[in-house]
């Protein structure tokens, strides 16, 4: 099975996210980033894919780095360098026999050119609605999970439930004599 991969240009999630957006427009793009790796984890663990994050250095100049936050691999360029031309050069790379590159990114331009080297794309209105409908199968699966593993309150009392136990046993010993 192909390792499933997705590279996402995390400002332009940014400017297209409703949430995003508004934390955008109120100068909280520390914020916004935190928001975007909280979803994109998520998601990533709940389909089993491995999430890359890739930041300009133009809105974060000179910290250009690497680093892994809520299990989501996080880039920030070097300086001069945007995230398009980093998620090209590394889906070049890293789009192998044994591994499904995906790119999430609006801008058609950057869709086109990792279309061409193999990739496939994912408009953030996508992403965004994936992100959303994992979500809603997250929480279902969630609830489900706590409905079965929640003991019933039984009014019975220890003795008075082995007794039952104890009845159940001779009941069905009983049957099987008679078979």
């Amino acid at each position: 099975m192909k390792k499933e991969l997705l590279y996402v240009d995390g400002y332009n999630m940014i400017g297209a996210w409703p949430d995003l957006a508004k934390l955008k427009r109120q100068d909280k793009m520390a914020d916004a980033r935190d928001y975007l790796l909280n979803e994109l984890s998520n998601y990533a663990k709940y389909e089993g894919i491995e999430v890359r994050i890739v930041f300009d250095a133009q809105l974060v100049p000179g910290i250009a780095q690497r680093y892994d936050k809520y299990e989501v691999t996080v880039i920030f360029t070097s300086e001069g360098e945007t995230a398009d031309s980093f998620i090209e050069k590394a889906v070049g790379e890293e789009n192998l026999l044994i591994t499904n590159v995906q790119v999430a990114t609006s801008d058609l331009a950057e869709q086109w050119i990792v279309f061409q080297k193999g990739a496939t794309r994912k408009s953030a209105n996508e992403l965004y609605k994936d992100v959303q409908s994992a979500k809603k199968k997250i929480a279902i699966d969630s609830a489900v999970y706590r409905m079965q593993n929640r003991s019933r309150n039984s009014p019975l009392k220890d003795k008075d439930k082995k007794q039952l136990e104890s009845l159940y046993e001779q009941m069905i010993a009983r049957s099987i004599d008679e078979i």
